[in-house]
């Protein structure tokens, strides 16, 4: 072997120096593999995920067509709006035996209520008796509603008489005594143009002869109260019954939820709670000023409901949810927002989103001028929740809700 094949021989045999570098070479394209696989994977998964997302904004309609409206920058909770934990001091009447108890009145010592199963009930003592049902079985469901009624505004007629206002079946002369129901309005029928989809309050005259009610929407009906909420449509009406002449007047339109209606001592207007815009209307009914509105009191701390007389001359308005300040108002916010609106509504069911309306329970005495003299709190209602009127007897004030399942009673001595 001549030198240069034994040069060969020792290139082809030279030991092969092995370095820390060398894994890391030899690993370097399973890595960048192992990579690729875990990106496409996640983004398959991503997509997967999103299209339903994609599919609901696009292809899904919206079941409500918001409209864009302002509301003025919450008052300061301070002063006479300053909370406080007076409406903890409530007990709780009836509980579990009795659910969504709107509004109440009272005849003597005995309290009658509607209830969200349909029926007008009479409370003695610690016993619940009920004196009619004005819809039919079965009640319960939210399918259910319209064919059981669901009795609303209810108010005390001369001879100790009730007349009530079923949301869905219309307005009603109820004999307490005999149960005997007779039916004065209508529920569905158009009047003006518009269905009467949403009968909420109603107040009466002494004689008998009028009665003033609230038609909360003609597109949405109480079971979808949300929806119009949300919507803030403005095709809510106040309305005039003549008992004599059975006529039907329509005296205010487009309004955004008008709901708790009350008539002032004159009985020449009315007022009118008008939910969305955190406000109170006064609507003239009769007189001069017959077919004329103003405002009562504008920019409330939280959206009105019932409205019903105080002893001291005032008016007491029941509010279940706020607009705080300081703090954050979700319904002040989308307002000015509906494409947001439009999207909740895509995503969740009415029922969803109850559960994320802050609950907070608040009662305020109101006077001439729209000038509050005193409120009563409950932050998170956990003593008196969903609240949705107030009625006073005898010291104490009996606070009605739209869902929750009692009466809630508070001795105004104590606070």
């Amino acid at each position: 072997m001549n030198e240069t094949e034994g040069l060969r021989f020792r290139r082809v045999h030279r030991p092969q120096v092995i370095t820390d570098e060398l894994p890391e070479h030899r690993n370097k394209g399973s890595g960048t593999y192992s990579g690729k696989v875990f990106q496409v994977t996640l983004l398959s998964l991503g997509g997967f995920l999103l299209l339903p997302l994609l599919v609901i904004i696009l292809i899904i309609e919206s079941p409500i067509h918001p409209e864009v409206f302002s509301l003025k920058e919450p008052p300061l909770m301070k002063g006479c709006w300053e909370p406080n934990l007076k409406l903890r001091e409530a007990e709780r009447l009836f509980e579990d035996q009795i659910t969504g108890p709107e509004s109440i009145v009272n005849i003597g010592d005995v309290f009658y209520a509607g209830t969200a199963d349909g029926k007008i009930v009479k409370l003695i003592g610690r016993r619940i008796h009920t004196v009619t049902r004005l819809g039919k079985l079965p009640c319960g469901s939210r399918e259910e509603e319209s064919s059981c009624g669901r009795p609303l505004g209810i108010r005390v007629g001369p001879n100790g008489t009730l007349f009530v206002a079923d949301a869905y079946l219309g307005l009603f002369h109820v004999n307490p005594t005999t149960g005997e129901a007779t039916q004065l309005v209508s529920g569905g029928q158009v009047v003006a143009g518009r269905k009467l989809s949403f009968i909420n309050d109603v107040a009466v005259t002494q004689d008998g002869k009028k009665i003033y009610f609230t038609d909360s929407s003609s597109r949405w009906q109480r079971r979808d109260y949300m929806h119009l909420i949300m919507e803030a449509t403005a095709d809510g009406r106040v309305l005039e019954y003549d008992t004599e002449s059975r006529e039907l007047t329509v005296l205010m339109e487009n309004l955004r939820f008008p709901n708790g209606i009350q008539l002032l001592p004159d009985e020449e207007s009315v007022l009118v709670a008008e939910t969305t815009m955190a406000r109170i209307r006064r609507v003239h009914v009769a007189g001069l000023n017959k077919g004329g509105m103003d405002t009562f009191i504008d920019n409330l701390p939280g959206f009105p409901d019932n409205i019903r007389p105080s002893s001291t001359g005032g008016y007491w308005v029941a509010m279940s949810s706020v607009r705080p300040n300081p703090g954050f108002s979700m319904l002040d916010f989308l307002s000015q927002r509906p494409w947001i609106k439009k999207f909740i509504f895509k995503l969740f069911s009415q029922e969803v989103l109850m559960k994320f309306v802050p609950r907070y329970s608040l009662v305020a005495e109101l006077h001439d001028g729209g000038i509050c003299t005193r409120s009563f709190h409950d932050p998170n209602g956990l003593v008196a929740a969903y609240i949705s009127e107030v009625h006073e007897h005898e010291g104490s004030l009996y606070l009605g809700s739209f869902r929750s399942p009692y009466i809630a009673k508070l001795d105004l001595s104590k606070v």
